[in-house]
């Protein structure tokens, strides 16, 4: 209980990073493009253009980074007082400063958050305005020229050594030993606390210094998880087999990773072709200079193409199918050569089919009118969303009008009926939610959601 407890706590650290980073991918793309158009080594070079790409890498990506944990901590308040803060960071170091605007900008709606309760009851009538916007202006003051001569100057020392530790594995060629930490913890939904906390922001250092970088994919290659789909399509059994071909495209195309997960929990040698294809990838990448603009978000080849730089789509193209080779073959090899426990452990997928029924006894599904349903995953942009679109056309088919959307957990909204996530998030779920919970192994065909939705007909016709 207290290892599950943990691996909650982390899994919504990384989270919180999500939460900061995935709302502003869209500007990381924008200035992304903007570097693998216009700068000298671009396709497109323009020297006035190119003056862009400084101050949007070192001034307006981490302020809206810092701006937005604020905004999660504490509002529009915390907003501003993570911005103001996140700019002292800025000058008081000499890199982009992502790891500094996402710890001082929680800090500074966290800061914010306190001082508002202290002056709430105390503020007199007509002074409201003035003294919330001074408390602000004098805390954000404050929390700045902390950033400058004391968080900033930290970040940067810890930057360096963890920068110059990843560089040392480039430079020996030990680089894809990474894998060895990226798998696994994909697996346990621990992704995002490595590649938005670490990979993105070395990423971020690196491009702007030489215009792409490895770091943006070491753990988001979308060739591993598509060999190991392919293996279980060809030499799967039951349900896996014919759910991993769907899978499979969703996951290569739609860069939705979460997809392959389950294939793992059920089969956890394949943990091995998993790190073997992601180990083999970076060497791929590493060896023939790969690199990208950007972080892939979604990690699709569609995405990985888009960001691959004038030069680099050999790396990237061999990369990804080099991944996916060795996967698929010692995935395959896993499964034949344990045909026997395969077949025993493929009924998983089918018995929980006749777990699900007694699920009509359960509390989630005892609600006397179900009116939302709420799909949530880590960042509540990929499994959940694809989970959510796809149920609730299902609804709307069969006529009923049930609102059915997409969340991060930490954003679930205290009016849900029912909430559907993974059952390697239950944990970190209950952390912030005591709603029904529909525990699930795969966001779309997952026995429990046809059982979900049965109890939903019934329940319409009754």
């Amino acid at each position: 209980m207290e290892n599950k407890s943990a691996r909650a706590k982390v899994q919504a650290f990384g989270g919180f990073l999500t939460a900061m980073v995935i709302p502003n991918i869209g500007a990381f793309i924008a200035w992304g493009f903007i570097t693998a158009l216009f700068i000298p080594t671009g396709w497109m070079p323009n020297e006035q253009f190119a003056e862009i790409v400084g101050p949007m890498v070192t001034y307006l990506l981490p302020i809206m980074i810092g701006t937005t944990g604020g905004l999660l901590v504490s509002g529009k308040r915390g907003a501003v007082m993570g911005g103001i803060g996140t700019m002292g960071v800025i000058v008081g170091a000499n890199i982009p400063m992502f790891i500094g605007a996402m710890i001082i900008g929680p800090l500074g709606g966290w800061v914010i958050k306190h001082i508002d309760r202290l002056l709430e009851k105390r503020i007199p009538a007509g002074f409201e305005m003035v003294i919330n916007n001074f408390s602000l202006g004098i805390a954000g003051m404050l929390l700045c020229l902390l950033g400058y001569e004391v968080i900033g100057p930290a970040v940067l020392v810890a930057n360096n050594f963890v920068k110059q530790g990843i560089e040392a594995l480039v430079q020996t060629g030990y680089l894809p030993l990474l894998s060895l930490i990226n798998e696994p913890a994909k697996i346990l939904f621990l992704n995002n606390a490595i590649d938005q906390g670490v990979y993105y922001p070395l990423g971020m250092q690196q491009a702007s210094e030489a215009g792409k970088s490895i770091f943006f994919m070491v753990a988001s290659n979308p060739g591993p998880g598509l060999g190991l789909l392919l293996g279980f399509a060809v030499f799967g059994k039951g349900m896996s087999k014919k759910s991993a071909p769907g899978a499979m495209i969703i996951h290569f195309l739609g860069g939705i990773h979460e997809l392959y997960f389950p294939y793992v929990l059920m089969k956890p040698l394949t943990l091995i072709a998993m790190i073997a294809g992601g180990m083999s990838g970076i060497y791929t990448f590493n060896l023939l200079g790969g690199g990208l603009v950007a972080g892939p978000s979604p990690g699709s080849i569609f995405a990985y193409l888009a960001l691959t730089p004038k030069g680099s789509f050999f790396a990237t193209i061999a990369g990804v199918t080099v991944g996916a080779m060795v996967s698929f073959v010692i995935t395959s090899l896993i499964l034949k050569m344990e045909k026997n426990v395969a077949v025993e452990n493929e009924d998983d997928f089918e018995k929980s089919a006749d777990a699900v029924k007694a699920m009509k006894q359960e509390g989630a599904l005892s609600i006397p009118q179900i009116q939302s349903i709420a799909f949530v995953c880590d960042a509540g942009m990929g499994s959940s969303a694809m989970g959510a679109t796809t149920f609730r056309k299902r609804l709307g088919k069969a006529g009923l009008d049930i609102n059915v959307k997409h969340y991060a957990i930490e954003n679930v909204p205290t009016d849900i009926d029912i909430i559907v996530t993974h059952a390697n998030l239950e944990g970190r779920v209950k952390l912030v939610s005591d709603k029904p919970l529909i525990l699930i192994k795969n966001y779309i065909g997952d026995p429990k959601l046809d059982n979900l939705y049965e109890k939903l007909i019934t329940d319409t016709k009754s």
